[in-house]
């Protein structure tokens, strides 16, 4: 008989209201000493309003490390489909293509 290695695997499960996903263009993040706390934010056009679409607490090993994880995807992505434009190099209009907005 073989020697049997430990199953490590693990098996997450998804419900179908989170696989459909949140759609979000801000991310605020605030931190503290024992945690740090991701807002993901959808801002639409011509609101003056926007509520947080989801909230993510990590402690500070998980958020380097989730720091580490997309960083790693995001060069896997960039390697098989370009370069990201970086923010500063693309123009977005203060109004997000809406209307101009009136104070």
């Amino acid at each position: 008989m073989a020697d049997q290695q430990p199953n490590n695997q693990l098996n997450i499960e998804i419900s179908e209201e989170v696989a459909e996903g949140t759609y979000a263009n801000l991310a605020i993040i605030t931190h503290s000493h024992a945690e740090f706390v991701i807002d993901f934010v959808s801002v639409m056009p011509g609101t003056p309003k926007s509520k947080v679409k989801s909230r993510i607490i990590f402690t500070p090993m998980h958020a380097k490390r989730f720091l580490k994880a997309l960083e790693d995807n995001v060069n896997r992505y960039e390697a098989a489909n370009g370069t990201i434009q970086d923010l500063e190099q693309v123009e977005i209009p203060l109004n997000f293509g809406g209307p101009t907005a009136q104070a």
